[in-house]
């Protein structure tokens, strides 16, 4: 038997959905745009991996993502504080507070087995950001596996979503 308030219901539940679908679209859309290619996805994945390794504070995941021996380059107060990868995940101490370094918009640049990454960031303490700036990430293709080489990062305090 027809019912209008079910059908009104079943509106109300599709308007709803469809909602949802499109708001989950949308904050899917930044990082479906960061890589166009599978390829770009495989450069990508280690910087995701390193990024998340640090958010759990968890020193064997970034060790895992880089060459120990590479080089850090941190412009921080218009000096640079130089580091290998390995000093990199050893400054990484286990905390209370959360953190999250966010990339966007990367240009990535690829050639056999070598590739670049340059990507504005956001840095996040407890959810806010503090710092902001420019990644520049170095890759090298090893055992068929990209793994960081380098990185480079300049910083600053204002930043838009601060």
């Amino acid at each position: 038997m027809y019912s209008p308030q079910k059908e009104v219901a079943a509106m109300h539940r599709f308007a709803r959905n469809l909602v949802l679908s499109c708001l989950s679209a949308v904050a899917l859309a930044p990082a479906l745009a960061l890589a166009a290619t599978p390829t770009e996805q495989e450069v990508l994945a280690p910087i995701q991996a390193l990024f998340n390794g640090m958010a759990r504070y968890d020193k064997n995941a970034i060790l895992a993502e880089v060459q120990p021996e590479g080089s850090v380059a941190l412009l921080r107060n218009g000096k640079v504080v130089r580091m290998t990868l390995a000093q990199f995940a050893d400054h990484i101490k286990p905390s209370k507070d959360r953190i999250e370094e966010r990339i966007h918009d990367p240009l990535i640049r690829i050639d056999d087995d070598i590739a670049m990454v340059w990507a504005p960031y956001e840095f996040l303490l407890n959810g806010k950001v503090v710092h902001c700036g420019t990644d520049v990430i170095n890759l090298v293709r090893d055992n068929q596996r990209w793994v960081i080489s380098g990185i480079s990062d300049n910083s600053r305090n204002n930043c838009p979503s601060s």
